[in-house]
């Protein structure tokens, strides 16, 4: 008779609102943990979406207000609630992701209640909040961005000399953000890393048609899918079309997304003119799933280009996983997650960081768009057995049952 091991109720505050549209979480926690046993009882800030759980065991959002203080504190009112209504019968973990105010809050009532507390990082938010900061004093910025380099020294030195040494374990975004982990003394195996993934099941190939705008049919393709903020500093990708088209004159280049902030892509699109390139670029704003991935199916070739900083260079892009898992040839430049990713799946063309390095690769698909094809095939089968959300979820709930003994 197969053991059944017993259900795992982990009670989770995040910063997202909810519903959410982060993948490693809503797809993460609300779809593949609870077939592995794990139920999440999920706090968040007020979203714009419809109320609904997302399958998440239960949803507890805060209610919004006219001013962000009142948000904030309307929040944190609820994580409160929440932590103080936790106890050892109803909730196995507390787990909390990306806030070292709340991470405080709650490690102190979980010791109290004798409740395990781990903690998860997804992003290096004192250390991006501090270096925009010093930015910002560089350039003249006043005594606002002064608070906010004393907030993000506050925060780094609460998190990694409080919360983190008192967490049960910490979970991390990638391998390279567990190395940095461990070069600052913390123990290997108090740290996992769960990267990001695809959800496999939703993400097929061959139900998607593919699609090209109107008139841009039979050129060569490019096409980019994600977030166009000025920080990713996507202008080296429209240099790397500039030199692709030295040898593909008629190349082009889509960016299948949009920035949050609309003077990134206006500044973007204005970049592109500047070089003489404005109706070679387009970008077509955000899109539902499935037409986002069929005009990125419709392109020759994929590009994710991250830059090399501190912050991203921990980061784990989720648009080479998912180029990967449509089997779309494509290039990738050298932060550490993406390396492996090429690296092992031997499905892509991984680069330098340059615009020159970036063109190289693309043209090695250009120049060749039926050996491209052919090697991009692999790529599905890697991400369904090494990052798929239902690999990434066995993964974790395994961790969260040795956490809980």
């Amino acid at each position: 008779m197969n053991h059944i091991p017993p259900p795992i109720t982990l009670l989770q505050l995040v910063p997202e609102p909810l519903p959410t549209y982060r993948a490693d979480v809503s797809v993460l926690f609300g779809k593949y943990l609870p077939r592995f046993g794990v139920q999440c009882h999920i706090v968040g800030k007020s979203g714009d979406g419809e109320h609904n759980n997302q399958d998440f065991a239960s949803v507890r959002r805060s209610y919004p207000a006219v001013d962000r203080k009142r948000t904030e504190l309307s929040y944190l009112w609820l994580c409160l609630k929440a932590l103080l209504g936790a106890n050892k019968q109803s909730c196995d973990l507390i787990q909390v992701r990306d806030m070292v105010s709340i991470g405080l809050l709650a490690l102190l009532i979980a010791r109290m209640k004798g409740i395990p507390f781990v903690y998860w990082i997804s992003f290096l938010m004192s250390e991006e909040r501090i270096n925009r900061a010093r930015d910002n004093i560089k350039t003249g910025g006043g005594f606002r961005f002064r608070l906010i380099l004393l907030k993000g020294l506050l925060e780094k030195y609460f998190l990694y000399q409080i919360i983190l040494p008192n967490s049960q374990h910490i979970f991390v975004q990638s391998e390279a953000m567990k190395d940095r982990l461990v070069a600052q003394g913390f123990s290997p195996e108090k740290l996992t890393a769960v990267p990001m993934g695809v959800d496999t099941e939703t993400l097929q190939l061959g139900r998607i048609a593919a699609q090209r705008l109107p008139d841009w049919e039979g050129i060569p393709l490019i096409a980019y899918l994600g977030t166009l903020d000025r920080m990713r500093r996507l202008h080296e990708v429209i240099d790397a079309l500039v030199k692709v088209r030295a040898q593909q004159p008629n190349a082009r280049l889509l960016f299948i997304g949009d920035s949050f902030d609309s003077e990134d892509t206006e500044a973007l699109l204005a970049y592109a003119d500047q070089v003489n390139l404005y109706d070679a670029v387009h970008v077509t704003g955000w899109l539902p799933n499935n037409q986002a991935w069929a005009l990125l199916l419709g392109a020759d070739a994929a590009i994710s280009f991250v830059p090399r900083s501190e912050i991203y260079d921990v980061s784990s892009p989720t648009k080479l996983l998912e180029y990967l898992a449509l089997g779309m040839p494509c290039v990738a430049n050298d932060i550490p997650d993406q390396v492996q990713v090429l690296l092992d799946s031997d499905a892509g063309w991984l680069t330098d960081s340059t615009s020159q390095g970036i063109a190289q690769g693309l043209m090695k698909i250009l120049d060749d768009p039926k050996s491209a094809r052919l090697r991009a095939a692999s790529g599905p089968m890697y991400i369904d057995a090494h990052r798929s959300y239902r690999v990434l979820a066995r993964k974790a709930a395994e961790q969260y049952r040795r956490i809980i003994g």
